[in-house]
């Protein structure tokens, strides 16, 4: 049975479970008829007959591959707000995750970024943020206030922001971080590459890279920067978002996991650290 899994979605595959009374499973691919016949599951497509589950090769219907998706919810005390700091498989292999959650849709762990553990697959929850930040971030203490500007000089691709001897940056903010300015809604200033700071000489300042396509890492979509308006700015900073990572803020989470194995493989439960956020 065919039917379409949301108004922008490609359509799926179906299939009813006497048993349960349900549908339990969706499948990727499209037969023109579908017929068991002793003991056996038979589709057509293409004007073909293909019988199912003949050699020990997974996930490949007609010649095509196809990924295996499994999607769970960790929903308990739905009334307190968590940090999901980590997700832990019992089984025999890796999965690729995207972690969501009613405040944040950016957590992921890459398939490879997992590690076997006493026999478990381990890997913390990394968030992949966006830059420029969306407005989201702010709320969710992604941004953190620097000090005012003193004075601010462009040369050409490098913007230099002096601050008062006073306030010692180089504590607080680090080369690869992204500056931003203004209030109530940040604008991207470029990112730190260099913190001079000589304090007894009078020189406490960052240099930031103002061409948003020459950021390193690479940020794709390449993103747009926004000129400093005055020597007097209120300057903030956000640390990498990978690196930084610290979870997947919300009362619950939502775990999609994805593997292209075309062999057998087993998962018998999925597991996360989760801590009680304390704002």
């Amino acid at each position: 049975m065919a039917a379409s899994a949301s108004p922008t979605s490609s359509n799926y595959t179906i299939s009813y479970d006497s048993l349960t009374k349900g549908f339990p499973s969706f499948y990727s691919y499209f037969p023109d008829w579908m017929i068991g016949m002793n003991n056996y599951f038979y589709t057509f497509n293409g004007g073909n007959l293909y019988r199912h589950n003949t050699n020990e090769t997974r996930n490949n219907y007609y010649g095509q591959n196809y990924p295996s998706t499994l999607q769970t919810v960790f929903n308990d005390q739905p009334l307190e707000n968590k940090l999901f700091k980590t997700i832990n498989l019992e089984g025999d292999d890796s999965w690729g995750a995207v972690v969501t959650s009613d405040q944040q849709n950016t957590g992921f762990i890459n398939q490879s970024y997992f590690e076997l553990k006493e026999g478990s697959y381990y890997s913390f929850i990394r968030n992949s943020g966006s830059t420029p930040a969306l407005l989201d971030n702010y709320a969710l203490r992604s941004v953190n206030g620097l000090a005012t500007s003193s004075s601010v000089t462009v040369v050409g691709a490098l913007t230099t922001i002096d601050f008062s001897v006073t306030i010692n940056i180089g504590n607080i903010i680090s080369v690869g971080d992204m500056v931003y300015f203004g209030n109530p809604n940040p604008q991207l200033a470029g990112q730190v590459t260099a913190i001079n700071q000589n304090l007894p000489a009078g020189i406490n300042q960052l240099v930031i890279n103002n061409n948003g396509a020459t950021f390193i890492p690479t940020v794709t979509p390449t993103p747009t920067t926004v000129p400093l308006p005055s020597q007097t700015e209120y300057i903030l900073y956000i640390k990498n978002s990978v690196a930084e990572s610290h979870g997947i803020l919300g009362h619950y989470g939502i775990v999609t996991l994805t593997n292209s194995n075309t062999s057998a493989i087993e998962l018998f439960a999925l597991e996360s650290e989760v801590m009680k956020s304390f704002p």
